[in-house]
């Protein structure tokens, strides 16, 4: 299963709609793939230290940008993972800032955080290939708030965007 329908309103807390408006169709598998090629032209494109520069005191730099979206797909990925497979617990939410700190993601190699995004998104690829449809629209709660696997999954790419649009237009 390679492409499969947005969710619908309700099926995820109202401020992802930030994330969800941002998807321009509805071909998945062919928006991840394109996502990984255009964060390594952004990075490749870049002069050196580029990538350890915040645009403004108190930002992140595109190496956190680009940790951060990789934490944040994990995340989702698992909670998507979870509530396909049935689980009625209630999943934690997720302080973005803290893990940003901890992630040191200045102290890593662009090069790494690339090859561990682009691993991130092919593993991203093969889950989706296992899942049945039917268990896109099965309901889990994270962060108190209801949400669906097809939701989690589709956050992921609009989430992309919204960050590699910021990387675009501010640094």
């Amino acid at each position: 299963m390679n492409k499969f329908a947005l969710p619908q309103k309700g099926d995820y807390p109202v401020f992802y709609e930030t994330y969800i408006s941002k998807i321009p169709d509805e071909n998945f598998a062919d928006q991840i793939r394109n996502q990984i090629t255009e964060v390594k032209s952004l990075f490749s494109a870049k002069a050196p230290g580029w990538d350890t520069t915040a645009y403004e005191a108190g930002k992140w730099t595109p190496r956190e940008v680009l940790g951060h979206i990789i934490d944040t797909e994990r995340i989702m990925t698992f909670r998507a993972l979870c509530f396909a497979r049935g689980e009625e617990k209630a999943l934690p939410g997720f302080d973005q800032d803290p893990y940003v700190v901890a992630g040191k993601f200045n102290e890593i190699s662009t090069d790494l955080l690339l090859q561990d995004f682009e691993a991130q998104r092919n593993a991203l690829l093969t889950f989706i290939q296992t899942l049945n449809e039917a268990v896109l629209d099965f309901s889990g709660n994270a962060n108190g708030r209801p949400i669906t696997p097809r939701a989690l999954l589709w956050i992921i790419s609009g989430h992309f965007i919204h960050h590699f649009n910021i990387l675009n237009e501010r640094y």
